[in-house]
């Protein structure tokens, strides 16, 4: 025992003196702290992060000497040697630039954003604490290059280089690696189930083609959002949002917002984290009753329809109604139906504002669990996130997305040098509608069709015979078809719109179902430890759709749709130091992607870098790129009012199958009283549209001609690319241009097919056309027109007057395409040529005290989307907030507006005015 307990103590000893423990503060070079400032023992992954005042304290279970090492975002990183234990260090960091910030995105390797192949935008902690907009996805649009458009209050659309609807399916958003687009949609909602303010790491972009390394979706630009690990990033944090929105139409409606997180390291092995945010306020509203149709139309007109008034999209010409046996029957002279005019009218419509109630909410929660458990850098995690809420969607229709829920799970394996990730993304619709064929079945509901029409025609005669004008014989028309109708507010009005908003069957409801799911996997293995030559990555992912609504928006009416698609990658960089003043930077990589459905495709893309006098950086890039053709684009079988949508996947023709009227000339001609039409005849017999319209104003059948489009296949795009970026002491350069050329560019080609006869037949399917017997389709195809675009960008920062940061951008974009020759093709550009924004500001004017000023400009621009098209005119948006850091508290509080000039503006056509926002925030330990 003598012998033993000396042993005892001994060990007790030298494990004692196995635990060192370092205190310390860093600070930036103006003596303010840095929170969030990550510390690790250099070489390994045991380390912590600054709290709130900078300071920090951590354990390392050996004894010194050994170095460690501290680094910030928008600071120059720094070492420091530990020699004692219980030493105390003090920490300065310099200030840093945005070339200096490091990003994964561009060769999913870190890199410094001056050294980058190709463009990226970075958004970092420093920027969400910073931004004048009222959240951190907002903010996005100050970035160089970048076009958000606002659908709602919480569904923005995040874009680059142009070509994009709110069904932006051209472009990527990833959130730690998982894809955030819907399964039933195919594209991004935005922020809507996304990420907390409070836990997201760094938000990068990557305009332009990517697909070489991330595949078919990444066509157009990529948006990576990451989120704080729990092992760098652990405690409390929160933030409480509370201000009003003021739009002229709605008038000032309180908006609220808050999130919390929690994150626990309980070992150097395990752990977790919890994330919650709730949002809610009032959307903006779209209230115009502009005639989409036509320029300068009003209510007046007998064919209006409304941009924001549904219903009155049902129309017919009189002259149908004036070769109705049953109408003849009912006149007592059948000579009295040669007063009815060949003119087309439409039902009266609903305003949109009497079919919502523009609630905009947010839920969402995440969670992970992350383990590590050798103590270094390979880690397993867990990681689930659930979301739902309500907004507006415009696609084809206005859509009114209630209780949407969407959740996902991912199971990933990685370390410094690979990763192996697999997740689902499931959606759910809940109690989404199609506001326009509410307002549409509201008016069956009360009255079909054929007699409202009828009533009209009835009417219109009975005044021209009592000496009316025809204007006045049309309004005395309307006020008799409309007498009864269900009216906003009253029962029989709500009584109408609750069984539409129930009811999925399009004829006599509008209810949105789906329940659509895909299931992702992908890996990527870097061999830059084992091989010095160069860095090769190797990688490759798989997808499998499952798309199920039940047949309201899928020919899925017999069960769910599914298919599947895969593509390998692999990259080669070499850096080459050519002498002191010169290094090169070369890139490679090559994609191979594989639809089930069409060829497979590979994705080359070759860059060059070189770095003069370690301030310069000149780059240059060629690359292509493919998208495949979306889950819309293939499958969709939906009745969208003037178009029905067809997808162009060869199984999906035939599934869809209506039943239509003939109409009493063509069954005059022999036609039998009832066709039936499968979706296939848009594809196999039809005309295109603008020789429809062109016959109905000249009569001439030779103006007709065939469209008959092909099926539609994967879109490819050839992008060149060229950039420089400068650091000149305290002032950078960021600047690029490119040029791209498209091949086999998908769009959607509305077309019209007859019910008899044969496309250029000149005779019967001319009658048909002739006599109203038709159907429009909107078709999914590719062009043969040469369709370019090609733009640049510069972005310029510096300090002013000391301590002042001061940027700004400026964005130009062109479309190159021969509309002319080419009119029924419609590219969806929607992009402005000129854009400019500006920012102003300091994070300390004084001790705790900073603000920030930003300024947006945006040339008008044309939009063409199948909901419509129009001009966007011009606008001038001004962004301002200020904040007050609270030491003691651990806290910032923040008050800021929006659009502080209360010019309301709008980025697409159709959507609400968007009016200012004033708010003031809370944020608590957020490191």
């Amino acid at each position: 025992m003598k012998t033993i307990i000396p042993i005892i103590l001994l060990f007790f000893c030298g494990f004692t003196y196995s635990q060192t423990t370092i205190t310390g503060s860093v600070k930036d070079d103006n003596g303010q702290p840095i929170p969030g400032a990550n510390i690790i023992i250099t070489g390994t992954t045991v380390g912590t992060v600054t709290d709130f005042d900078g300071n920090f304290t951590l354990t390392y279970n050996q004894n010194p000497p050994f170095q460690i090492q501290a680094s910030s975002v928008g600071f120059e990183t720094a070492n420091q040697d530990v020699t004692s234990n219980n030493q105390v260090l003090a920490i300065i960091l310099k200030e840093g630039n945005a070339l200096d910030e490091v990003v994964i995105s561009a060769s999913r390797t870190p890199e410094r954003i001056f050294e980058s192949p190709v463009t990226v935008e970075r958004f970092g902690l420093k920027e969400i604490r910073n931004t004048a907009s009222a959240d951190f996805y907002d903010g996005l649009e100050n970035l160089k290059g970048v076009d958000v458009n606002t659908n709602s209050l919480t569904f923005k659309s995040v874009n680059t280089r142009g070509f994009a609807t709110f069904a932006n399916n051209r472009f990527m958003q990833l959130v730690d690696g998982m894809d955030n687009s819907t399964p039933a949609l195919n594209f991004p909602i935005g922020n809507l189930v996304g990420m907390i303010e409070t836990d997201v790491q760094s938000v990068e972009l990557l305009p332009g083609a990517a697909s070489a390394l991330y595949g078919a979706n990444a066509f157009n630009g990529i948006l990576f959002m990451r989120s704080k690990n729990p092992f760098d990033h652990h405690g409390m944090s929160g933030y409480y949002k509370q201000g009003i929105t003021s739009q002229e139409s709605a008038g000032d409606n309180s908006y609220v917002d808050f999130g919390i997180r929690a994150a626990h390291k309980f070992s150097n092995k395990f752990a977790a984290k919890v994330n919650f945010g709730y949002l809610k306020g009032t959307d903006w509203q779209a209230t115009s009753e502009v005639d989409k149709t036509t320029v300068g139309g009003t209510r007046a007109d007998l064919n209006y329809d409304g941009i924001n008034v549904y219903g009155d999209e049902v129309s017919t010409n009189l002259k149908v109604v004036k070769e109705s046996e049953d109408f003849l029957n009912e006149l007592p002279n059948p000579a009295l139906a040669s007063l009815i005019p060949d003119v087309v009218v439409s039902r009266t419509g609903y305003n949109e504002r009497d079919l919502t109630n523009y609630n905009a909410e947010s839920v969402k929660a995440d969670w992970g669990l992350y383990y590590r458990p050798w103590e270094n850098d390979f880690e397993i995690q867990y990681v689930g996130k659930i979301g739902t809420g309500s907004t507006i969607y415009q696609g084809t229709n206005r859509y009114n997305i209630a209780n949407f829920f969407q959740q996902q799970h991912k199971l990933e394996i990685r370390n410094n040098n690979f990763f192996l990730r697999g997740y689902v993304v499931s959606d759910k619709a809940g109690d989404s509608y199609d506001m326009v064929f509410t307002g549409i079945n509201i008016n069956r509901a009360w009255k079909d069709d054929n007699t409202w029409f009828g009533e009209y025609a009835g009417a219109y005669i009975t005044a021209t015979l009592s000496g009316a004008t025809d204007s006045e014989a049309h309004a005395a028309a309307r006020t008799a078809a409309d007498t009864g109708r269900f009216l906003p507010g009253t029962p029989e009005y709500r009584a109408a719109f609750n069984r539409s908003i129930n009811d999925p069957d399009l004829s006599t409801g509008s209810k949105f179902q789906d329940a659509s799911k895909y299931y992702h996997a992908d890996a990527n293995y870097n061999f830059s430890h084992l091989i010095d030559f160069a860095e090769i990555q190797v990688g490759g992912s798989y997808r499998r759709y499952s798309l199920n609504s039940s047949g309201t928006i899928y020919t899925d009416t017999d069960g769910p749709i599914d298919y599947s698609e895969f593509g390998l990658y692999t990259q080669i960089q070499k850096n080459i130091e050519i002498n002191d003043a010169l290094e090169l930077k070369l890139t490679g990589s090559i994609r191979y992607d594989k639809s089930e459905f069409f060829d497979g495709f590979y994705s080359p893309r070759i860059s060059a870098g070189l770095t003069v006098n370690k301030n310069h950086n000149f780059r240059a890039s060629v690359q292509t790129g493919f998208r495949n053709p979306t889950t819309q684009d293939l499958f969709i079988g939906l009745n969208a009012g003037r178009a029905i949508l067809v997808g162009a996947a060869p199984d999906n023709l035939d599934r869809y199958v209506r039943d239509y009227e003939v109409s009493a000339s063509g069954q005059l001609l022999g036609q039998p009283s009832t066709i039936t039409q499968t979706g296939g005849v848009a594809y196999t017999n039809s005309y295109t549209l603008s020789s429809v319209t062109e016959l109905g104003e000249t009569g001439n059948p030779a103006v007709l001609d065939v469209a008959n489009p092909n099926l539609v296949q994967p879109e490819q795009v050839s992008s060149a690319e060229v950039g420089y970026r400068g650091k000149f002491n305290n002032f950078t350069v960021d600047l690029s241009a490119y040029y791209n050329s498209y091949k086999d560019f998908i769009s959607q080609e509305v077309v019209v097919s007859p019910f008899y006869g044969t496309v250029g037949d000149g005779a019967l399917s001319v009658a048909a056309i002739s006599n109203g017997d038709f159907q429009a389709y909107s078709t999914y195809t590719n062009s043969p027109a040469d369709v370019n675009s090609y733009g640049a960008s510069i972005g310029l920062s510096t300090k002013v007057f000391g301590n002042f940061d001061l940027s700004g951008n400026y964005t130009y974009a062109k479309l190159d395409f021969d509309r002319e020759t080419y009119p029924d093709f419609a590219t969806n550009f929607n992009t402005p040529e000129h854009k400019f924004k500006a920012a102003f500001g300091n994070t300390e004017l004084f001790k705790n005290f900073g603000f920030n000023v930003a300024y947006r400009f945006s040339d008008d621009y044309y939009w063409e989307a199948t909901f419509g098209n129009g001009v966007v005119p011009e606008f001038h948006v001004l962004d301002a907030q200020i904040s007050l850091k609270v030491p003691s508290l651990k806290s910032t509080f923040k008050a800021g507006g929006t659009n502080l000039t209360g010019k309301e503006y709008f980025t697409a056509f159709g959507t609400g005015f968007i009016g200012s926002m004033y708010y003031v925030s809370w944020t608590i330990n957020n490191l």
